[in-house]
């Protein structure tokens, strides 16, 4: 399939846009309880997610079992995880290592006994190689950080490195060699591995005795630059955790409900070729491969970096935060983000079935750095008029969801929490007028928000 279609910054006149159709969509999802939807969800927490009940409003009024739903900016699995729950083929891809981890973890898993063997044989590797990681942790503690001493990378693929000092920090030293240890042993492309280094990574950090530090909250990280400095004021010193108990008590939690009903698809890569990532990976298991349903959240504008605030978890990966950054190039101005946003959609459209409805979930954005964004109020309305109208998508209109400014995860940055505003805009559109008159039709269809279907707990 040819490349998607580059257009230049140059190709958009960024203007004033009329107030789009509103679609009568109730936002029932807020009526849900916080973790309501599969026990994978919660697996670890992610900047900027959307709740899963938000994915079931649309899976369940315009997608079938057996349909193909795609999440081109997957984050932390949502909706390519509730698809697989419900089943549908949830199709997930992110570009960010961390979150292609989470969404394979979740819609590729392994079974219960494949996860318990693997767990079992860390064990039994621990207890008899536990003097060597303790001896090499007392060492890397001693001389941490740039030029001090090194430890084994992630997975053994690449050479050793020398622990940074907020790592060192963080920890307490027996916890520590258990990180250091486990983060050596797991091969991310074992599918119980994999599963077990995304629950890892969700139990890495946090405020209670479930965690493996608790240095800093399990939301986000804490600046390097930060945590050595609240560590020489406050004296902290991080408490002892046993990471087979801690990791014990985590699976038991994720496995509260079956495996998802469906295998899903996970994709690592650039949002601009998704589409066409998608229908291949699809024909390779013979599945249809064309989507009948989109949920997805592109990256706010200008507003988060998901490997600073990550940093400590990619470390636990082996990837460096900086280059995640980077590679997602968060730093879009509004004429970029557009031009973005518009190859996204031309690439995506012949992935899609004739019926097919796309919902993006757009939020504003008011300021940056104290400044205001030029274009990031009524973000959504630009988006359909400079990127989605130009590629022939037929708009069915916009339904709104207004959130508490205390759940937004943008609330991280104290003074600075009205870089988002309290208004995630839903822009449902299709690539034909069927679709669109689909979408109108089903707009007001009952939900069933029971869940798991049933009312009850299912072991694995």
């Amino acid at each position: 399939m040819a490349a998607p279609q580059r257009i230049a910054p140059g190709q958009l006149e960024v203007g004033l846009v009329p107030e789009l159709p509103r679609l009568p969509i109730a936002p029932e999802w807020k009526d849900q309880q916080r973790l309501w939807g599969h026990a994978f969800h919660p697996m670890c927490s992610y900047l900027a997610m959307f709740p899963a009940a938000l994915t079931h409003a649309f899976i369940a009024r315009y997608s079938r079992p057996g349909d193909v739903v795609l999440d081109p900016f997957s984050g932390r699995g949502t909706t390519p995880l509730q698809a697989c729950a419900e089943g549908r083929v949830g199709v997930g891809n992110d570009l960010n290592p961390m979150a292609h981890l989470l969404t394979a973890a979740k819609v590729d898993p392994p079974n219960r006994a494949q996860l318990a063997a693997r767990v079992s044989l860390l064990r039994v590797r621990w207890s008899a190689e536990a003097p060597r990681w303790s001896a090499l942790a007392a060492e890397a503690i001693a001389r941490p950080g740039p030029g001090g001493f090194d430890v084994p990378a992630a997975g053994g693929h690449s050479a050793p490195a020398p622990l940074p000092h907020e790592v060192a920090l963080a920890f307490h030293p027996r916890t520590l060699a258990q990180v250091l240890f486990v983060r050596e042993a797991l091969d991310r492309a074992d599918r119980a591995d994999r599963f077990i280094a995304a629950a890892l990574t969700g139990i890495l950090h946090g405020r209670s005795q479930t965690y493996l530090s608790d240095l800093m909250p399990n939301s986000f990280s804490m600046a390097p630059r930060y945590v050595r400095d609240y560590v020489a004021r406050t004296g902290f010193r991080a408490s002892e955790r046993d990471l087979f108990a801690c990791l014990d008590a985590k699976l038991k939690r994720l496995l509260r409900h079956d495996l998802p009903a469906v295998r899903g698809i996970a994709l690592l890569g650039d949002a601009r070729d998704a589409g066409s990532r998608a229908r291949r990976a699809l024909r390779e298991r013979s599945l249809p491969d064309r989507a009948r349903l989109v949920v997805t959240s592109p990256p706010y504008l200008r507003t988060v970096k998901y490997g600073y605030y990550n940093w400590l978890r990619l470390w636990f990966l082996g990837v460096d935060p900086d280059a995640v950054d980077a590679l997602l190039d968060d730093a879009h101005q509004l004429d970029a983000y557009l031009v973005f946003m518009r190859q996204v959609l031309a690439d995506l459209r012949p992935a899609l079935t004739d019926d097919a409805v796309v919902v993006l979930v757009i939020g504003d954005v008011e300021l940056d750095r104290g400044r205001a964004i030029r274009g990031g109020i009524g973000l959504a309305e630009t988006v359909w008029e400079r990127s989605a109208a130009p590629e022939g998508y037929r708009l069915a209109g916009v339904a709104l969801d207004d959130i508490a400014a205390h759940r937004k995860m943008t609330k991280i940055w104290g003074d600075e929490a009205g870089r988002t505003t309290k208004t995630d805009r839903l822009l449902v559109m299709a690539p034909t007028d069927q679709g669109r008159r689909r979408a109108l039709a089903a707009a007001t269809l009952p939900i069933d928000w029971e869940w798991p279907p049933g009312g009850r707990l299912r072991l694995v």
